[in-house]
């Protein structure tokens, strides 16, 4: 009886063995029929790039106060913000030119002995939009505050527009040099494998521009602010790879 169990134990441990030889071979069959001939792949990318000129311009100005109290230099700036804010609400318009609070800060002033000896703060108002005109003229008339950051951008509209023509434009090239490489090596086309797109934030040249606007406001008070948008490159790139077809 012992000999018969032994036996059938053996058997069972044949065919299992056998069963699990036949599970691996069929998985690395598959396993090569999936990955397809490695030797056409080819991978490379294409670009198309664009010079665009900034169109979203953005202008700090801040106003500064000194007290012996905080309380004093705190009500100092709600006045002095209250009221831009009302003459700049003025001009506001959606995305011609939006108004916005910055930084409000109040904080102890030391002397030599490292005691207070007073409090200063400053409160910072935001005008950005794409109506460069009455960005300018509005900030010409802020004569309360002082202009301490000046800088342009690309507005969103802008740079879905620009994105979406310089990705075709991308696309395509991409799909014409697979065509030619297809060519080069006597096969009938290819076909698509993984693709990505993405594009590269332009780099603007600088505008010294903020010294001379400082210096024209402090000659004329009341006139526009004078600014000039700079240039950049706004690349979108095609990367990827294609599998070329016999």
């Amino acid at each position: 009886m012992q000999t018969g169990l032994l036996s059938r134990s053996a058997t069972a441990r044949t065919l299992t063995a056998a069963v699990l030889a036949t599970t691996l071979a069929m998985a690395s069959a598959a396993s090569r029929a999936d990955t397809g001939p490695a030797n056409n792949v080819v991978r490379f990318s294409t670009s198309a790039t664009q010079e665009v000129t900034q169109d979203l311009l953005s202008i700090t100005l801040q106003a500064t106060r000194e007290g012996s109290q905080a309380a004093e230099v705190q009500a100092g700036l709600k006045q002095v913000m209250e009221a831009a804010l009302t003459e700049a609400r003025k001009s506001a318009q959606a995305q011609g030119m939006e108004v916005r609070t910055g930084s409000f800060t109040v904080q102890p002033r030391y002397n030599n002995s490292g005691r207070i000896n007073g409090w200063q703060g400053f409160a910072q108002l935001i005008l950005e939009g794409t109506d460069v005109a009455r960005i300018t003229q509005t900030t010409g008339r802020l004569n309360q505050l002082n202009v301490i950051n000046v800088s342009y951008g690309l507005s969103r509209p802008l740079r879905e527009q620009y994105e979406s023509s310089l990705t075709s434009q991308a696309i395509a090239r991409f799909k014409t040099r697979a065509k030619q490489i297809a060519a080069d090596f006597g096969m009938k086309g290819f076909t698509l494998g993984e693709v990505s797109v993405s594009s590269t934030d332009p780099g603007f040249e600088p505008r010294p521009y903020l010294a001379k606007a400082m210096s024209m406001r402090a000659e004329a008070a009341d006139a526009p602010l004078p600014v000039e948008p700079g240039k950049g490159v706004l690349s979108v790139t095609v990367n990827g790879q294609v599998n070329l077809t016999p």
